[in-house]
């Protein structure tokens, strides 16, 4: 089951990286919430998993890759296809423009905690289009799992 403990002052917090790959509730500081009721509470079972599954997701995400593969018109930043960027806990290696990186952030840092969307056909890929509608720059981000 899913395990959380108290930290130095006293308030509930939880294994980030296990409770966003659990794809439930949502995180607010030190304490993970699963709609009105503590993460540990509500969590499900790791070892429900199939083996394979299981095995995959033992290897720790460690960075998502940026890269682009799609640019359509003029590019302001000059992103051009196959230019990539690295994100990761201690920062972003590489050159990317900051509206592109500002939209994506949500989605790259759940993937950085290995969150699962469910609508994804390959979970450890997705695409992510910058918000420039007249010049649409395309991103795909892909976990980095070690």
């Amino acid at each position: 089951m899913y395990q959380s403990r108290a930290d130095a002052t006293g308030s509930l917090c939880c294994d980030r990286r296990r409770f966003c790959a659990s794809g439930i509730g949502v995180a607010f500081g030190n304490t993970a919430f699963c709609g009105s009721t503590i993460a540990s509470e509500c969590a499900p079972s790791f070892e429900a998993e199939d083996g394979e599954r299981k095995k995959h997701m033992e290897a720790k995400v460690t960075a998502v890759t940026v890269k682009v593969i799609s640019v359509k018109g003029s590019c302001g930043f000059g992103h051009k296809i196959g230019d990539t960027a690295i994100i990761s806990e201690s920062g972003v290696e590489g050159r990317i423009c900051i509206h592109a990186l500002y939209s994506m952030f949500p989605a790259a840092f759940a993937m950085l905690y290995d969150a699962k969307f469910p609508w994804l056909q390959n979970p450890d890929m997705k695409t992510h289009p910058c918000t420039d509608a007249a010049n649409p720059v395309v991103f795909e981000l892909t976990k980095i799992r070690t």
